[in-house]
């Protein structure tokens, strides 16, 4: 078994304990305390911190500001390692990219742009590799390109805009940003 498939199983068991799995779902729900999170599961304060902290360890769960937060992302990146080299997917992309397009792209359409901002600029640099340097696109063609991606190419498109990927005059765009292959 592969090291990526080994991770996956590992998070998996993680989670297979049904106490384990109420502190998980109670975090996802968006408890944040501990002592609140223990309470919700029905647990000793201690015994949630063990969890937690198993959690922490194995990138599930992190601990922030506010509390305890989350990262179910996690999972759906172990899952995804677990089927092969990610990177074939995306040739010429770090494993870091190729993680945040596998948790962010399923089938090729975008489910969610990440609100932060490094991996949302990832997604959009690979949206942005739909159009050629140097050519000018029409307002229609930049949404009929952009449909593929989703199922608001305008807000879309206002991305690709504001963070320098696309430029804009007029009814005019081109490509102004975003990485490319050099032949």
């Amino acid at each position: 078994m592969s090291a990526a498939a080994d991770d996956a199983t590992q998070l998996l068991g993680l989670l297979a304990d049904q106490t384990r799995l109420r502190v998980f779902a109670v975090l996802v729900l968006g408890t944040r305390g501990t002592a609140q999170i223990a309470e919700r599961a029905g647990l000793a304060p201690g015994d949630a911190v063990r969890i937690l902290a198993r959690f922490e360890a194995a990138g599930l769960a992190v601990r922030v500001g506010d509390g305890w937060h989350a990262c179910p992302e996690r999972l759906r990146e172990a899952v995804l390692n677990a089927d092969g080299p990610p990177e074939a997917a995306y040739p010429g992309r770090t494993s870091a990219e190729v993680a945040v397009l596998r948790t962010y792209l399923v089938d090729g359409r975008i489910q969610q742009l990440p609100a932060q901002r490094a991996k949302r600029l990832v997604v959009l640099d690979h949206v942005a590799g739909t159009f050629e340097p140097g050519l000018h696109y029409s307002e229609t063609e930049v949404g009929e390109a952009l449909q593929r991606y989703t199922d608001d190419p305008t807000a879309l498109r206002r991305h690709l805009v504001d963070e320098g990927f696309l430029g804009r005059e007029g009814g005019s765009y081109w490509r102004t940003g975003g990485t490319f292959d050099v032949e």
